[in-house]
């Protein structure tokens, strides 16, 4: 056998094969062919075989037998083939994609390449004239040129002109057909006679033809008598279609239609529709006129005729498509261009122009209406420049310039992908209109404007298509048009205007300058995975996040994939060498801020980078500047800008450390200054400059106050700031129209007094701390003691009484509100700092208390502005509301944000009509007066028992709110209020029966509130669990009859069910009581297991009590959930298990538990039944597949643990509370339990500790009884009969003693074949027995019962066997013999059982 060539033969490898080929006398697989000349008029057919050889001899074609047409596809997938795509009607195609279809390569072109012959052709001299040379012909001259149409055709302006010549001497051309053969028709086809076709002109002679087919195009036959073959196909459909009737077509219509797909239907009526336009055209030819004059005629008629019989086809299509889309509106057709509409008349000496090409002038007409697509189907967005989205059916006019040559030229505007395009071209304009318009874009989604209109997020599109790298591209442009046009798209897509002003708006409330970080939650993941390793493995870590492609670092943090491609040092460059407009530098210093804004280590890496800094110190926060010659200045640079300020008080708040560095080594300090030690009239800048950037000078002054720094300047400062603050009146007119900016200049100054006030505070702690410190670590005390802050307070109270009183004045009463939150802040600072100086003196301090209650806050609680505020609480709260179901921002998780787009226009927290910032003030001052004056509190209770407070916390304690990055910034600030009336709560329920009487809603809500509060709060945590989570006067229930209650109840439901006596009916009255008696003890067990927050309780107390030298940030913590797990009253149970339960090589320990793990268990279970009892809503947010898995680890922890009295007493208790029934119907195991993979690992633990150390218990009998009711997986039920059936034997549960209903065991009947064969096993083998394990005794009779004796058609045919069953038989089809009758024994046998049944039935009645 012959065998191919191998790449590795070498050449006489291939010399020996190619003579075995010749040896052999095979055939080969390619053949040597020549194609017919058609130019020389040879014809394919009969004479191809005859001339084989020769034509072998004169080309050399090589042809390959099943070689396909096209060139195979590069794809991975080769292309679908169909069979029935040979006999499939084709419709004609481009002669330019024919041509590249079939001429792929350079060879097929090369080997069709024949020297014509010109033996035959006659030569023709030129003729002889006087002129020594011939004339030279003239473009212009063409009156002596043959015409086009007789000329034969398309010629040169040399040849027509030798055909002139030659009709003036008499002389014919001969390649020029006679006249009198050709006919007019011919004449002005420019066909030759052989080659014409007939007319749509009917002879009445000869049998009635057609012009061609419009349809038919012959692809695909590739002979030389292709044309006559489509001719002979379209006579013959002409033939049949005339020789039907009218009905006949419609039916046939009809069918073909039912057939059709409707956009086939489409294309045939639009190449329909074209071919009409093309007919109806004039002739260009005007000796064609008479020849013709009846063809319009006809054509009319037959294009009526054609409409008429395809009204049935419109209708059924428009049936058709009815579901799917709408109708599209039917348009005009637009006649083809004629001479007569050109905007410019041809001229005759024109060059090449004198014939009319209307496809190539179609694209000067009018462009047609925007057409209505379907409403069911996308469309493809497209804007205008301003980022507005256009309606796809909206008709714009062409002069704005939002038509272009693109997929849809008559829709207007740009799509995504077609900016992206544009945003790359040579063009500068063009680069710098896209961008503009992506930032326009950018602009709204992050507003939320396409939310309702396009489907998907706009902004995770563009950042998928790759946004990020468009526009660090574009920053390296030379053009600065084009740099600050991307500055401004990166602007838009990090930075929302409105998020930083809501930051602003709470700079001055409590805790206002601390910020969480705008880490995506991906980072947190990465994180916390990072916990528990060892350092080779962090290290290890380290370099595969270093070795991160920009991409991947990108879409997990849009920000950090910006450093890593090296934004700062280009931000720097165009900062200091470009020096761009005044936009682009305010849009730079505001990427800046959101960069800082981002992490601390974000914060350091501006503050790091070469020469940045500087450059913004120098060129924006200079130490002197002139003033500006003319207002409209074309340059910020050597002014003294707000956003600079605002960057550095942003990088001050990521550590004490940067904002170190900003004072002493940039000479921020000098700038603070030169910029307050002035009034802002006399900065020589525009007012609403002024006013901003000292707003913010007081602002970042108050960060560094914050930290204990910049003290020294307020000594040197001191006499501006109280001119400042004498003033303050002064500047609150209402008509001024600077009066907002006027308000956040006064609220930053206040921030900034209340931070120099706890830093002072803390000099004489600070003092005593590090002359008794010995040597260790100690902060140096500040420069400001108490004794510079004590001055400020009696004018700071002048000012909050006459804003108390202007509350009363509608005019002043809006500024009023936003002020008096500030000073109340301020006083509270200074009475809590105050009571602990050495010269607290308490008689003074006390009377000076009560006079500031009565004069001020019962005013301001009683006042009726005040009350009305606060029934706004309900609706402004953000626990109670949860997320605004308005317009919501898009935002993405790699660049999260707040989400304050839009914030004015609803109710929230940061408007001017939320009461959150008045009574988080009003509470936080009363918290600390009734700490020093104990008696002031009961002058309160009002605040405390109004309507609208009791509403809104009976709200906040069924509330379940969702923690995200853009709702924890507000949800902070919620919890300081709610943290603030429960401590004021506490201090009144011992006192006020009143406010006792809601005890049990504060202590509600108290637990609710501790699995809210979050990172940052751990503070507030602890304190609560010190004093109202465990606290006996919130649990009224422990004495007031609360137990006898519950025992009453558990009384009623055993008289329900005496029937069904069951051990789990404690006495859980005694249970409560004693867990009541156990509170303290109880308390500590948990704050015992709580030490693992010791550091970071630390940190947030430093942080909310103003410890200002101890501060070492003002960015909180990561935002990785709540600061305490949702179940964590399970604690001290889970830790344990984990402590005990599993051992290092993966089995259960059974070694002796460890000391007061007993007592802590114990004290774990009180505490969840008192819970689960009285407290049943605060445990609701823990599933309940959740609670059964965590006390499972009672079982696992030990081998004896669930055998201790107490334990098993409580475990009874919390089963019975489970397995009620109104929870059993929501206890799904199906479920996975958080912090687990699934329910069946777990309780493939349980079934192994049961069978090792159980000892036949019946509460973890009942335990392991639980997941197998028949609504759970039967993988459970599998477990225990295949892989545990020893377990079997000691499981005794008795169905009095599980308080499950058995029918929840039994019903529906089981449908699992393999586990009813477990079930017949057991039950025939014995291994199940009644007096072994009753309960599943009982269900694995019940379910084999019900699979032998059901109705079913197969189970009667088993059971026909069963009873019928006589011998086997080998010839039989069943393979036994069956008896037609129930044999007499077996008969008897049966009326003996069902007669011993009768009878014990007789007997029980």
């Amino acid at each position: 056998m012959l065998q191919r060539p191998k790449p590795t033969d070498s050449e006489a490898d291939l010399l020996r094969e190619q003579e075995q080929f010749l040896t052999s006398g095979a055939t080969s697989a390619a053949n040597v062919v020549r194609r017919p000349d058609k130019r020389r008029g040879e014809t394919g057919g009969d004479g191809r075989e005859h001339n084989r050889e020769n034509e072998g001899r004169k080309r050399d074609v090589v042809t390959i037998e099943d070689l396909p047409d096209q060139l195979p596809s590069l794809t991975p997938a080769p292309p679908k083939k169909s069979r029935f795509k040979a006999n499939r009607v084709t419709f004609d195609d481009d002669a330019e994609e024919r041509l590249d279809k079939h001429d792929t390569h350079i060879s097929a072109v090369l080997s069709r390449i024949v020297e014509r012959d010109t033996s035959s052709t006659p030569v023709s001299l030129p003729t002889f004239t006087g002129m020594a040379f011939p004339k030279v012909l003239h473009r212009s001259e063409t009156s002596s040129q043959v015409p086009l149409s007789s000329a034969g055709g398309k010629k040169s302006i040399f040849a027509r002109h030798i055909a002139a010549q030659r009709l003036k001497e008499g002389k014919t051309p001969l390649y020029c057909a006679p006249e009198a053969a050709q006919t007019p028709e011919l004449r002005e086809k420019n066909l030759s006679p052989d080659a014409s076709m007939d007319t749509d002109q009917r002879d009445a002679a000869a049998s009635p033809t057609v012009s061609g087919s419009r349809l038919v195009s012959g692809q695909g036959l590739g002979g030389p008598y292709s044309s006559g073959e489509i001719m002979r196909i379209h006579v013959e459909n002409q033939a049949k279609l005339e020789a039907m009737s009218q009905s006949e077509i419609i039916e046939e219509q009809r069918k073909l239609l039912t057939q059709l797909d409707p956009r086939l239907v489409d294309f045939v009526r639009s190449r329909k529709a074209k071919s009409v336009l093309s007919s109806a055209s004039p002739s260009k030819q005007p000796k064609a006129k008479s020849s013709k004059e009846n063809v319009p005629s006809e054509s009319v008629r037959r294009e009526s005729d054609s409409s008429s019989t395809t009204e049935p086809f419109q209708k059924l299509h428009e049936e058709e498509i009815e579901a799917e889309r709408e109708e599209e509106e039917e348009l005009p057709l637009l006649s083809a261009v004629t001479e007569e509409g050109l905007p410019v008349k041809r001229q005759k000496e024109w060059v090449h122009m004198d014939k009319l090409e209307p496809e190539k002038l179609e694209w000067m007409r009018d462009l047609p209406a925007p057409k209505k697509k379907g409403t069911k189907k996308a469309m493809q967005a497209r804007f205008d420049f301003a980022g507005g989205l256009i309606p796809p059916t909206e008709d714009l006019p062409t002069h704005l310039g939002l038509h272009h040559h693109g997929e849809e030229p008559e829709r207007a505007g740009y799509s995504l992908q077609e900016l992206f395009l544009l945003s790359r071209s040579q063009v500068i304009q063009q680069r710098t209109l896209a961008l503009s318009t992506l930032a326009n874009i950018l602009s709204k989604a992050r507003a939320g404007e396409y939310q309702s209109v396009l489907t998907g997020s706009v902004m995770s599109t563009l950042l998928d298509a790759g946004l990020l790298f468009l526009l660090r591209f574009a920053l390296d442009d030379s053009v600065e048009g084009v740099m600050s046009t991307a500055v401004h798209a990166l602007k838009a897509l990090l930075v929302c205007a409105e998020d930083e002003e809501c930051l602003d708006c709470t700079f001055s409330w409590f805790h206002g300058i601390a910020s969480f970080p705008l880490l995506p939650s991906a980072q947190e993941e990465e994180g916390d995975e990072d916990e528990g390793q060892d350092e080779t493995m962090k290290e290890a870590a380290k370099e595969k996040e270093a070795r991160k492609s920009d991409h991947d670092v990108a879409r997990q943090d849009t920000v950090k994939g910006l450093l890593q491609m090296k934004l700062l040092p280009r931000l720097r460059y165009i900062l200091e060498v470009v020096q761009p407009a005044p936009g682009a530098v305010h849009d730079i210093l505001e990427v800046l801020i959101r960069i800082s804004r981002h992490s601390s280590s974000s914060a350091t890496q501006v503050l790091d980078c070469p020469r940045l800094m500087e450059t913004v110190m120098s060129n924006f926060l200079p130490n002197s500047w002139t003033a500006a010659s003319s207002p409209l200045t074309q340059s910020v640079y050597g002014v003294p800008l707000a956003s600079a300020m605002k960057l550095l008080r942003v990088v001050a708040t990521s550590g004490r450390h940067a904002c170190a560095r900003l004072l002493n080594s940039l000479g921020v300090s000098e700038r603070l200054s030169c910029l307050l030690s002035a009034e802002p009239s006399e900065l020589l800048l525009e007012p609403t400059e002024a006013l901003r950037i000292t707003t913010e000078a007081y602002r970042l002054w108050a960060v560094a106050a914050g930290y204990g720094q910049a003290c020294k300047l307020y000594i040197h400062l001191y006499p501006a700031l109280v001119k400042a603050l004498q003033s303050v009146h002064r500047e609150l007119a209402p008509s001024d129209p600077l009066l907002s900016l006027q308000l956040q200049r006064i609220l930053a100054l206040l921030s900034l007094l209340t931070q120099v006030t706890h830093t002072a505070g803390c000099h004489q702690e600070l003092q005593a701390g590090m002359v008794s410190s010995q040597g260790e670590e100690c902060p140096p005390p500040p420069p400001v003691s108490w004794g510079h802050v004590t001055g400020l307070q009696a004018l700071l109270l002048g000012h909050l009484k006459g804003l108390v009183k202007s509350l009363d004045n509608p005019v002043q009463k809006d500024h009023s509100l936003v002020l008096i939150p500030a000073y109340l802040i301020y006083l509270e600072a200074y009475y809590y700092q105050l009571s602990k100086q050495s010269c607290f003196k308490p008689v003074d301090t006390l009377q000076e208390l009560e006079q500031l209650t009565s004069d001020i806050l019962l005013p301001i609680i009683s006042h009726s502005v005040v009350q009305s505020l606060i029934k706004n609480l309900k609706s402004s709260s953000v626990v109670c509301n949860g997320p605004s179901s308005q317009l919501r921002p898009d935002t993405i998780p790699s660049l999260p944000g707040l989400a304050c787009a839009g914030w004015r226009a609803h109710l929230g927290l940061v408007v001017s009509s939320s009461p959150f910032p008045l009574l988080t003030g009003l509470g936080l001052l009363l918290e600390t007066i009734t700490g020093i004056h104990k008696g002031l509190s009961c002058k309160v209770t009002g605040l405390l028992l109004s309507e609208p407070v009791i509403g809104y916390l009976r709200s906040c304690s069924q509330a379940t709110p969702t923690l995200s990055q853009t709702r924890a910034w507000l949800l902070r600030h919620e919890h300081h209020l709610l943290y603030l009336l429960l401590q004021l709560a506490h201090k009144l329920v011992p006192i006020e029966p009143e406010v006792a009487k809601h005890a049990s809603l504060y202590h509600q809500v108290a637990l609710v509130l501790l699995t809210w509060l979050l990172p940052g709060s751990e503070y507030l945590a602890h304190e609560m669990l010190s004093t109202i989570i465990f606290s006996k006067d919130f649990i009224p229930e422990g004495h007031s009859g609360g137990p006898e209650a519950v025992e009453l109840g558990e009384l009623k439901l055993h008289e329900e069910i005496q029937h069904h006596p069951s051990p789990s009916l404690q006495a859980v009255g005694t249970l409560l009581r004693e867990a009541c008696v156990q509170l303290p003890s109880i308390r500590g067990c948990f704050l015992t297991h709580l030490a693992y927050l010791e550091s970071s309780v630390l940190v947030s107390r430093d942080a909310l009590l103003c410890c200002n030298p101890w501060i070492n940030s003002h960015l909180l913590p990561e935002l990785t959930g709540p600061t305490l797990p949702s179940d964590w009253p399970f604690l001290p149970l889970v830790s344990l298990y984990e402590r005990t339960g599993v051992s290092d090589g993966g089995g259960l320990a059974v070694e002796q538990l460890p000391p007061g793990a007993l007592q802590a268990v114990t004290h774990c279970l009180q505490w969840l039944l008192l819970l689960e009892i009285w407290r049943e809503e605060a445990l609701r947010v823990i599933p309940p597949v959740a609670k059964l898995a965590r006390l499972s680890c009672v079982f696992l922890c030990s081998s004896d643990l669930f055998l201790e009295k107490p334990v098993q007493k409580l475990t009874w208790g919390l089963f019975r509370l489970l397995t009620r029934r109104s929870r059993l119907d929501s206890l799904d195991l199906n479920v996975p339990p958080p912090g687990l993979a699934s329910f069946q690992d777990l309780y493939s633990a349980l079934l192994a500790q049961y069978e090792a150390v159980s000892f036949g218990d019946r509460l973890f009998g009942c335990w392991v009884l639980l997941p197998l009711q028949r609504r759970y997986s039967a993988t459970m039920r599998l477990a225990v009969f295949g892989e545990h059936e020893s377990m079997l034997r000691s499981l005794g549960v008795t169905l009095e003693q599980l308080c499950i209903p058995i029918e929840r065991f039994t019903s529906p009947p089981e449908d699992s074949l393999p586990l009813l064969r477990l079930y017949f096993r057991s039950l025939v083998t014995g291994a199940l027995k009644l007096c072994w394990c009753p309960v599943l005794y009982v269900v694995a009779l019940s379910h084999v019962n019900s699979f032998i004796f059901s109705q079913d058609a197969a189970a009667q045919v088993l059971r026909n066997h069963l009873l019928l069953f006589r011998l086997p038989h080998q010839n039989s089809a069943t393979g036994f013999e069956m008896y037609e009758q129930l044999p007499p024994i077996r008969a008897k046998r049966l009326e003996s059982v069902l007669g011993l049944r009768d009878s014990s039935d007789d007997k029980g009645d």
